[in-house]
């Protein structure tokens, strides 16, 4: 697949974007290199391979969860909402974002 001038200045109109000749071709340019890159790597054979989350055998190390501070009396809670533009009964206010 590659893009012509046309369909790249009308991508950008319809995505809102103020693109003269020179930016045009030069995206143009990009995008078709950047398919002929997915086309090279779809025609790679890759029967029977396992997918994978990253490139090289690594695993994530973990520690068990443990407690290591509370506030049960609640006074370390108290000295954060003092900083809070509005608080109620322990808790933040926030302004209403969604209708």
């Amino acid at each position: 697949m590659s893009l012509t001038l046309s369909e790249v200045q009308r991508i950008a109109h319809l995505a809102r974007l103020e693109i003269d000749e020179a930016g045009a071709e030069t995206a143009r340019r990009q995008l078709n290199d950047i398919f002929r890159l997915i086309e090279t790597m779809q025609a790679v054979n890759t029967q029977g391979v396992e997918p994978m989350a990253h490139a090289q055998d690594v695993h994530q190390r973990l520690r068990e969860d443990q407690v290591t501070h509370t506030d049960a009396d609640g006074a370390l809670r108290d000295r954060c909402l003092v900083n809070a533009p509005e608080a109620e009964a322990g808790l933040y206010l926030v302004p209403k974002v969604i209708e």
